[in-house]
């Protein structure tokens, strides 16, 4: 595209714009240049990078994009074995974790993203050299102790040398012998020599070399002999760290120049991905929408809004060009916004090129121009001698002989600048070759007799842009297909013209013009009525879809709760059928008690007791709603209850027995468990408790329940084996004491996870559940907290 063309249609703003919102310096040069395009396919890619990075950056609460530093001028001094600083080897650490980051983040983000998983696919994770960094500089950009055995023995040794010398000044700074020779009793550092600083008159008395003065000559900054040597051993071992230091910065350097082309790669592919979310960022802050891109050269913007017009001043147009009509002339009067309208047009087709978004509704289309060229503002020149007219007519000129079919052109004020009449002619001819072309034609225009041209011609649309008579303001609506009046003899008298001038212009005005004026009026009064008409249509649209979508939405609430109430059925069912499973596994091991130590007589009366609580337990599966009306028959006062009563809590849908009475809520025993609960969940049982047999005392083994493990592997079962599995373990674990167990289910295909969770759920002497931690084994492994 022409820059000229481009400046005019204000593009290099947009582009100001984007870069600011990149954060990298690569990302913003990649803003700066941004150019656009007429290749189908880049154009339609670019489009698609941006509505990738768009749906990102509102799914991810962050886009790891921190830490990209401007590495590739200490990529080019490695690559021709230059020593890298400290410094720089930080920026290229930096910049390879934000690879790495980056790589990780769309390596587990969950939806395809072909053109940014394409981009983040060329990063390579080089995690060796970004150790090797970490661990030879510090965050502060330092050589680390610990880079090397050999320097961290030098920063020993310098830091013993001048502790050495600190003890020795200070030896000598507390000396009686020598207080009246100090300026100041303080150390100093001259030359990476540690020196104290002597009143001038006392020089010659005390024993050193000296390294300075002050700038008024009463002080000199004496090294003490005493520490001559000291200061000596220290600068050698300074001298071998430094050299140990280009060491080490030589290896390193070394090894990042082995990976130079690997470096350049990742930062590409960084730039390009931070430029990718500059674009969505830029797309939400002007509430732009993902265009549709045509191959039939229609122009149809809907809701168009300039982006550089501010949000709440902006007022928002439709445009149609291409299909009906390829030229279309605006006309009103000055300030009424037709300018704004051209432009909006030219700057929209140059962003969509660009892989930018457009503010404005997402059915909005545009085709892609081959070229877009545009005469727009004032083309004087007093240096090459132009006066208006011929500055326009020189940039016309050089657009009739390049413009093709396949071309935008932009024209504002066609044919302004000469004789009226001579003018019109002109715009008319040149209009006319473009329709005769093809091409797509905006021009902008006061002269009538180019509306009554595009009148008489086929494919030539008129348009105006709205002006209020009433407040003698523009409403900057752009209506097409109805020509725009310029208002001349009603804004005049608004603005003071006495009446008996505007009768006279009116008088002289042309007969044949005065008629076009009352016709352009009446048109524009239909045009109004249609536009009130239209918005009350859209009004009932809106109504007639919001109640489509209320019905809508009620069904699926429906068919939700239908849904809901099935599930919630059948988890039920399941539920009743593991508890009776729990109370028949619990029935079995009091048989097998009893027979174990009990009479023939004994084992009976335990089996008829088994029989008869096996047969109270199915007769919860048969019909919730008989229990319910049990329980609502029954409900106590605290008169009626006493301990040792059965009750049925309707809550935890358990019977247990009544260990104290109280005047709201009654404790009860549920199994090993005693709680408080309200009189109004409590119903009366008529049956009385059952005695409990004495078992005969049994040893428990309490090594075995000590060293009962904190996690059980139940994976390669069925739910029912898992179920019976952590059944045992879980009372073994209660008595183990235990308060926090790991079931170790595995994640396959999720039936036995979903499966054994249920189960927990519904334990009653499971307090909570979660999936583990990532160090305890993810959602492959569940955490169960005990009563």
């Amino acid at each position: 595209m022409d820059s000229s063309v481009c400046k005019a249609l204000e593009y290099p703003k947009i582009v100001s714009l984007l870069a600011d919102k990149a954060g990298s310096v690569m990302a913003k040069e990649i803003a700066l240049n941004l150019t656009p395009t007429a290749e189908r396919e880049e154009v339609e890619k670019r489009l698609q990078e941006t509505a990738e990075a768009l749906e990102v950056l509102i799914a991810a609460a962050t886009v790891p994009l921190g830490g990209i530093r401007d590495i590739r001028a200490a990529m080019k001094r490695a690559e021709i074995g230059a020593m890298l600083e400290p410094q720089e080897m930080l920026a290229i650490g930096s910049t390879l974790y934000a690879a790495r980051r980056i790589k990780n983040f769309f390596a587990e983000y969950n939806k395809p993203l072909s053109v940014l998983e394409e981009t983040a696919a060329a990063i390579t994770i080089l995690r060796n050299l970004e150790n090797i960094i970490e661990n030879t500089i510090t965050e502060q950009g330092q050589v680390r102790d610990d880079a090397s055995v050999e320097l961290a023995r030098l920063r020993r040794e310098i830091r013993t040398a001048q502790s050495r010398v600190k003890e020795k000044i200070e030896h000598i700074l507390h000396s009686g012998e020598y207080q009246k020779y100090f300026q100041d009793a303080l150390v100093t550092v001259r030359g990476d020599r540690y020196v104290i600083p002597i009143k001038q008159e006392y020089r010659h008395q005390f024993p050193g070399i000296v390294h300075d003065q002050s700038a008024s000559g009463s002080t000199v900054f004496i090294e003490p002999m005493a520490v001559v040597q000291l200061n000596n051993d220290m600068k050698q071992a300074m001298a071998a760290e430094k050299n140990e230091i280009e060491r080490i910065l030589t290896l390193v350097s070394a090894q990042i120049a082995a990976m130079v082309e690997a470096i350049r790669r990742n930062c590409t592919a960084l730039a390009q991905l931070d430029f990718a979310f500059a674009k969505a960022r830029l797309s939400l802050e002007m509430g732009a929408e993902k265009p549709i891109v045509n191959q039939k050269g229609h122009v149809r913007l809907i809701g168009a809004r300039h982006p550089l017009i501010p949000k709440e001043v902006v007022v928002p147009i439709d445009v149609h060009l291409g299909k009906e009509f390829t030229t279309l002339l605006i006309t009103g009067p000055n300030t009424g916004g037709k300018t704004v309208s051209l432009k909006t047009v030219g700057l929209f087709s140059l962003m969509i090129q660009a892989g930018l978004f457009i503010p404005a509704k997402a059915t909005s289309e545009m085709p892609l121009f081959q070229n877009i060229f545009a005469d727009i503002g004032d083309e004087q020149s007093i240096e090459q001698s132009l006066s208006t007219f011929s500055g326009h007519m020189t940039n016309l000129v050089r657009i009739l002989r390049q413009v093709t079919a396949h071309d935008l052109v932009l024209i504002d004020e066609i044919g302004s600048g000469t004789d009226p009449g001579e003018g019109a002619a002109l715009a008319m001819a040149i209009l006319e070759y473009l329709h005769n072309l093809g091409t797509r034609t905006i021009a902008t225009t006061h002269y009538s007799e180019l509306k009554t041209f595009a009148y008489s011609r086929q494919g030539i649309e008129n348009a105006s842009v709205e002006f209020n008579i009433e407040t003698l303001r523009p409403t900057y609506r752009l209506l097409i297909g109805v020509p725009g009046s310029s208002n001349a003899f009603n804004i005049s008298l608004r603005l003071g013209l006495s009446q008996p001038i505007i009768s006279r212009a009116k008088e002289l005005l042309d007969e044949e013009h005065a008629e076009f004026e009352a016709v352009l009026a009446a048109l524009d009064a239909k045009q109004r009525e249609y536009a009130k008409r239209s918005a009350e249509i859209q009004v009932l649209e809106r109504e007639v879809t919001s109640l489509r979508e209320v019905l809508t939405r009620e069904k699926e609430q429906l068919e939700t709760k239908r849904r809901d109430i099935l599930a919630k059925a059948q988890e039920q069912a399941g539920t009743l059928i593991r508890q009776a499973r729990r109370d028949a596994e619990g029935v079995i091991t009091e048989l097998k008690a009893q027979f174990s130590v009990n009479s023939e007589k004994e084992r009976q009366t335990a089996i008829s007791g088994a029989r008869k609580k096996l047969q109270q337990g199915m007769s919860a599966l048969y019909s919730d709603d008989d229990q319910a009306d049990m329980e609502d028959e029954n409900i106590p006062q605290p008169d009626d209850l006493e301990a040792g009563m059965l009750v049925y809590v309707t809550t935890l849908k358990q019977k247990g027995t009544v260990l104290a009475v109280g005047r709201d809520e009654v404790t009860v025993q549920l199994g090993i468990m005693k709680i408080n609960v309200p009189l109004v969940n409590c119903r009366l049982i008529s049956e009385a408790p059952q005695p409990r047999k004495v078992l005969a005392r049994r040893e428990v083994n309490v090594t075995k329940v000590q060293q009962i493990s904190r996690e059980i592997d139940i994976r390669g079962t069925t739910v029912m084996e898992a179920e019976e599995l952590l059944n045992k373990y879980i009372d073994d674990a209660i008595l183990a004491g235990l308060a926090e167990v790991r079931i170790i289910h595995g994640k396959g295909t999720g039936a036995l996870r979903k499966g054994i969770r249920n189960y927990l759920t519904e334990h009653p002497h499971i307090k909570d559940i979660r999936f583990g931690d990532m160090n305890e084994g993810g959602d492959g492994v569940t955490v169960a907290q005990l009563l």
